[in-house]
């Protein structure tokens, strides 16, 4: 989903390191008092400082720090081609179209609804519904585009999808026995969300194939036999970030089984389904679901506008209260989003709303040349990397690739260990930029193994990206030529 590097360094890297100083100085590198970092009440006064190791744990997750320094590297060398990061390309887009879109959308509000002026201008103006105004349009869009068929009012609009990933685990997580199951590796934006919420994440095998169903049970077991509730297992079924993996059809029905037997939700994120490479669209989880056991995660970062910041949480689970009333998990999640974003902004929805009107709600017609676009690239990219290591060169250095079916990501691995060190050797004397995949392992996996991403760049840039990604990975590996 969106990828980290899209809620971090995916904006090309303008943004620095966060500030940071070791426990027990000051920020000017001062010792404070006694041998170690003080325990002691830190003074009050306009100079007193904040102690690290006071805040929320987050903010020293090995992850944040890792995603710190690949914003920074990339702005320490703004010339090296970044394979890094998952943003879309901007492609034919003027920004004289946000006003087409909003006109678009006010003129339906007129002329399909019958809204005086008064009513337009409220709904654009004020805060507006909490889930919502552009429900309507996602459920018909979602009907068209992926045979799912569901009432509006289980349609959540949220600030991105990365707030529906935080509505979905504060519902979901009540107590600190909850734990959520993951593919391992993982989107980074679900672990970090997990992180902030002192959700406890649970670790779950990924093939060539993608999530692997036996293992989700096999998790859930033990998840149980240590006296966890797994809640909930996280899911990219399509052309994974990281890895680029997709589930087979097989294995979408038996995941939705294994979650019936284990009584488990299925989070599916479908950031990358639209952007197929090779074969046809799979059916979404979402789809093939009888029990409603997917609670279904989108955003229009990938198929819209990014910038607008507008995603949706679909959750049309039935929910018992404490006297037998009846209520669908988006309402509950409607109450969470009151006490953090209130709603999301009305003019950003406006603009979504009337690209889905223009599309006549139907955005895989509309996104055909983007489509086309990400194919070619990712097409390019594997020729690209094939020119440079044919198989016998491949296997003297003992690299390969996988082959992903669509999406913007694969990964290769290598002989030698892909750490920051690693990169900024890369970006230093190579000029070319990736993401290392222990970012997105949990544990100790991912060593030997880089991302790369080409949904950013255009083929010319990829074929010279490519040559100098293949002169460093030569430069590091162990094998003479």
């Amino acid at each position: 989903m969106r990828d980290t590097t899209a809620t971090t360094a995916e904006a090309a890297g303008t943004a620095g390191p966060a500030a940071h100083h070791t426990p027990g100085q000051q920020p000017n590198g001062t010792e404070t008092a006694g041998t170690g970092p003080s325990t002691g009440p830190v003074p009050a006064g306009p100079s007193a400082a904040l102690r690290l190791d006071a805040l929320h744990g987050s903010l020293t997750d090995p992850l944040l720090e890792a995603m710190n320094f690949l914003n920074e590297v990339v702005s320490r060398f703004p010339e090296a081609i970044s394979f890094a990061p998952g943003r879309p390309s901007e492609g034919a887009f003027e920004p004289e179209d946000i006003a087409r879109y909003l006109r678009v959308y006010t003129d339906h509000l007129e002329r399909e609804r019958g809204w005086s002026r008064a009513q337009i201008r409220t709904q654009l103006y004020q805060y507006g519904r909490t889930g919502g105004v552009i429900h309507d349009l996602i459920a018909r869009a979602l009907a068209f585009d992926e045979d799912i068929h569901v009432p509006a009012d289980s349609i959540v609009v949220t600030t991105g999808c990365q707030e529906g990933m935080l509505l979905t685990l504060r519902a979901l997580c009540a107590g600190p026995e909850d734990v959520l199951l993951v593919n391992s590796p993982c989107y980074v934006g679900i672990t970090g969300a997990a992180r902030l919420l002192d959700v406890t994440v649970r670790p779950v095998h990924e093939g060539p194939e993608g999530l692997d169903p036996e293992s989700v049970r096999t998790a859930a077991r033990a998840a149980r036999a240590a006296g966890q509730r797994p809640r909930a297992c996280y899911v990219v079924a399509d052309f994974a970030n990281p890895s680029g993996a997709s589930l087979t059809i097989e294995a979408r029905h038996r995941l939705l089984e294994i979650a019936e037997e284990e009584d488990l939700l299925i989070l599916e994120d479908n950031p990358y389904g639209f952007f197929v490479r090779a074969g046809e669209p799979r059916p979404t989880l979402k789809a093939l679901d009888r029990h409603r056991r997917v609670v279904h995660l989108g955003s229009f970062a990938k198929t819209a506008l990014p910038g607008a910041r507008v995603g949706y949480v679909l959750a049309d689970q039935r929910v018992i209260g404490p006297h037998g009333e009846s209520s669908v998990l988006a309402e509950e999640l409607c109450k969470i989003k009151s006490m953090t974003t209130v709603n999301t902004s009305a003019i950003s929805q406006a603009v979504i709303g009337g690209m889905l009107v223009a599309s006549g709600c139907r955005l895989r017609e509309a996104n055909a040349a983007p489509i086309a676009f990400y194919r070619d690239n990712l097409n390019a990219l594997l020729a690209e990397l094939e020119r440079h290591f044919p198989a016998e060169r491949r296997a003297a250095l003992g690299i390969d690739w996988n082959l992903p079916d669509g999406g913007f990501f694969l990964v290769v691995n290598v002989p030698f260990t892909a750490d920051s060190a690693a990169l900024e050797r890369s970006a230093r004397d190579f000029g070319v930029l990736w993401t290392p995949m222990s970012d997105f392992t949990l544990g100790d996996g991912g060593t030997h193994q880089l991302r790369l991403s080409c949904s950013a760049l255009d083929p010319e840039r990829i074929r010279e990206g490519v040559e100098r990604l293949a002169a460093f990975i030569t430069h590091q590996s162990p094998t003479p030529t």
